[in-house]
């Protein structure tokens, strides 16, 4: 019996998680000692077609084109996994949601006819079931590899759930809010950073999405006391994850009670 066969595939993003992979270096040969990569543009030259035993999805669906690969992706593919948050989530670009795209397009291309894009940037869970989902922007190469691991060995894999206020307990960092008064995401951040930011004195930018059983409203009601506008709160939600649910929601909750929801919230 031969190997498993690896693909890795890109849709609308920016290559990062790809990047996130190959960065891994030692732990990615182990990998590749124990699978057969038959498909990854970003790392040879290689490009068979399936069937897939393992799919590695980046990127969100943006184009007409993309809808309709996703789907032969998915019959090809006998467990598919989405990695980073525009798989996710819709990532950065799921910010034009809430916009007017054709706008957009009249601005930046002399010829925008020619442009086949879809009204909306959604994450792969919407056209196709998900087998396993890994958040981040980018992604925690070592859970990456942790969770092909766990595939090969035939186990469950279990990334973290808790949120990014543990992970800072844990390397000893000060809270930034508490100490300093800095607006930060890690109370309804997942894990998967090990707390980078706050450990430079910055507040989490949510780069994981939102940690299970999230408390968004108590946290956006803490910083409106600390002085933040709903507006500034708002903004702060609509960042790589802005398309996750739980962000999407409360950033929309605090724009109706400014009276700033675009029409596409309506």
């Amino acid at each position: 019996m031969g190997k498993p066969r690896l693909a890795v595939f890109k849709f609308a993003s920016c290559d990062g998680c790809q990047l996130s992979l190959l960065d891994a270096e030692d732990q990615l040969l182990s990998v590749a000692d124990a699978v057969e990569i038959v498909y990854f543009p970003e790392a040879t030259s290689r490009m068979e077609a399936g069937p897939y035993d393992i799919a590695l999805i980046e990127g969100s669906v943006t184009t007409p084109h993309d809808a309709d690969r996703i789907q032969q992706i998915r019959r090809d593919s006998r467990f598919l996994m989405t990695i980073g948050a525009c798989a996710t989530s819709g990532g950065i670009q799921a910010l034009r949601n809430s916009a007017d795209s054709a706008e957009f397009m009249q601005a930046v291309y002399a010829s925008p006819e020619y442009i086949q894009v879809l009204e909306r940037s959604t994450p792969i869970a919407d056209h196709v079931p998900v087998d396993f989902e890994l958040r981040g922007c980018p992604i925690n190469q070592y859970q990456l590899i942790e969770v092909i691991q766990s595939l090969l060995a035939g186990r469950t894999p279990r990334p973290p759930g808790h949120s990014v206020c543990l992970d800072c307990k844990r390397r000893g960092t000060v809270c930034v809010t508490v100490a300093q008064g800095i607006a930060c995401l890690g109370p309804v951040t997942q894990s998967g950073c090990n707390a980078l930011c706050p450990s430079y004195n910055r507040g989490c930018y949510g780069c994981f999405g939102p940690a299970s059983q999230a408390n968004l409203v108590s946290l956006t009601s803490q910083m409106e006391q600390e002085g933040a506008t709903k507006q500034e709160i708002s903004n702060s939600l609509q960042n790589f994850n802005n398309n996750a649910p739980a962000f999407r929601e409360e950033s929309r909750r605090l724009q109706d009670r400014t009276g700033t929801g675009s029409q596409a919230d309506e």
